[in-house]
């Protein structure tokens, strides 16, 4: 198969009748499972009908939305997808699009605003280490929102030993304790 060099560096996939995607960038066929990672890491593509080069991105991106729903790993209520499904037809339906994606765009945003907020109200606290945990837990439960991501995040650097670990959250104790008592 020949090679189609990408257009702004868009990976072109082919879909051919048997349902097969063929990526023409790396000469390979790929999954859904592949758009699905590309997508998570910010990669942009297109995929066209092998046949008729109609552009059916929308309708792939769609199926991988139903696979990764029916994994188990909702993100969708039904209250949501119910409202979704009735402004088809209705009056505003060109409106939604738009909406949704300023919506998700301002989610990222405050998503980033929270995790700044939070980093910086533990700095130097005997909670830093365990914000910057559920920090981490938080990013790989939004990552799907993030174009351009990771496959995943790195967790914090631990200390050398238990023993050191112990000693700093003894010491954090202990200027905590005499904090109270000059309080007291």
């Amino acid at each position: 198969m020949k090679k189609q060099p990408a257009a702004d560096g868009i990976v072109i996939i082919k879909k051919y009748a048997n349902r097969r995607l063929y990526n023409t960038e790396s000469s390979s066929y790929i999954t859904l499972d592949h758009l699905a990672t590309m997508t998570r890491e910010g990669r942009d593509f297109k995929v066209v009908d092998a046949k008729t080069d109609e552009d059916i991105t929308h309708n792939v991106l769609t199926q991988i939305i139903m696979e990764e729903e029916s994994r188990g790993e909702t993100m969708m209520p039904v209250n949501f997808l119910r409202q979704l499904i009735s402004m088809y037809g209705d009056s505003m339906q060109t409106m939604v699009p738009g909406y949704l994606e300023a919506s998700m765009d301002s989610f990222r945003r405050n998503h980033d605003q929270f995790k700044s907020a939070v980093e910086g109200a533990f700095a130097n606290s005997p909670f830093a280490d365990l914000a910057k945990r559920n920090l981490e837990m938080f990013d790989v439960a939004t990552q799907a929102f993030k174009p351009g991501a990771a496959g995943g995040v790195a967790p914090a650097t631990a200390p050398a030993s238990k023993d050191d670990e112990i000693a700093a959250l003894r010491s954090e104790l202990a200027k905590l304790q005499e904090k109270v008592e000059k309080l007291g």
